[in-house]
């Protein structure tokens, strides 16, 4: 996810969709659930739309 958009570290990524690096890691290790507030800052991040975020869920 960072490499491709030029990110250097987690910390880097979280500033750019505004929200802590911790928070972040969290969601990725998936002991946190985003809120559709943070998905749609995570879609904006990483240039894209909320919906894409979600296709792959089953």
């Amino acid at each position: 996810m960072s490499q491709e958009h030029g990110w250097a570290s987690q910390e880097a990524f979280a500033h750019h969709a505004g929200l802590d690096r911790t928070y972040i890691s969290s969601i990725e290790r998936g002991r946190r659930n985003p809120t559709l507030d943070v998905i749609v800052k995570l879609a904006h991040a990483l240039e894209g739309r909320p919906a894409d975020l979600l296709a792959t869920v089953e």
